[in-house]
């Protein structure tokens, strides 16, 4: 009960966090951070990661540790099955609202994958965080009633310690996934594709050299590509050619909002016109 206490608080604060790193990153661009403050989004749902890690799993071990170091029998067991009971059921009604809102967003992938691929980190987060939290709660009310039944103290201090790993190891895939994005992902295949495709519209445009994209933020993609033109185009066409194509690239990826081209002379290669 203890444990699952501290994960409410924990989970609330996380909260908290999400909405103070939304906020944050809504920022103007200024000459100190000339690409704005995205990446804020991400810092936070790390730092979510963090908190689920040491308040909610590593207090849930040591909470466990202690139980069966000193055993004690439940004191107030009606109370104790009614408040789980009370909290599954409102977990249960939050997972859903989440899970619902997800596939909307998940589209076709898989819940694996959306959990993977996903570049807004806070709706991965809320769901990985209530599947952890209902899982937990049920975990607590199996230890609560079996303690009570076999009259075995330990075996609350079993489900303590069993709500520890479930934590950490929610909070471990947050770490990760927040990591990467913190370090930079790049678009996806298909938003890449789009991309090239854009860029080879133009008929001065021979083919893409090579092309770099990173998510800047959730909502901003960063895109730099070197593109071969046509060696008798000039100076004029060139400019003409890559304005263009930056428009073609917004229009086909709305989020490639940050385009860098660089001309360069042609040479055979990857991505050219005719494959």
């Amino acid at each position: 009960m203890l444990a699952e206490g501290v994960h409410s608080v924990a989970d609330s604060g996380n909260q908290l966090l999400l909405m103070i790193g939304g906020k944050r990153s809504k920022r103007p661009a200024t000459s100190e951070h000339p690409f704005g403050y995205g990446r804020d989004r991400y810092i936070y749902s790390f730092l979510v990661a963090v908190v689920l890690f040491t308040v909610g799993g590593l207090f849930a071990l040591f909470e466990g540790f202690e139980k069966f170091r000193h055993p004690q029998a439940i004191t107030s067991p009606v109370w104790a099955i009614a408040t789980l009971g009370v909290a599954i059921i409102l977990e249960s009604l939050s997972f859903r609202t989440a899970v619902r809102i997800a596939k909307v967003d998940k589209g076709e992938s898989s819940w694996v994958a959306y959990i993977k691929e996903a570049k807004a980190p806070e709706l991965p987060i809320v769901l990985l965080e209530d599947f952890g939290a209902l899982i937990g709660l049920l975990i607590a009310l199996l230890a609560v009633v079996t303690s009570i039944l076999f009259n075995a103290p330990v075996l609350d201090g079993l489900g303590t310690f069993v709500i520890g790993l479930l934590l950490l190891s929610v909070a471990i895939v947050l770490a990760i996934e927040s990591k990467s994005l913190l370090v930079g992902e790049a678009a996806s295949p298909i938003d890449t594709a789009k991309i090239i495709a854009a860029l080879l519209a133009a008929s001065e445009v021979e083919r893409v050299i090579h092309i770099r994209t990173l998510y800047l933020s959730p909502d901003e993609i960063l895109v730099a590509a070197k593109i071969a033109v046509r060696h008798d185009s000039s100076a004029k066409s060139v400019a003409l050619a890559i304005d263009a194509a930056e428009v073609r690239v917004r229009s086909a990826v709305p989020l490639a909002n940050i385009i860098y081209l660089e001309p360069d002379i042609d040479r055979a290669g990857e991505w050219s016109r005719d494959g």
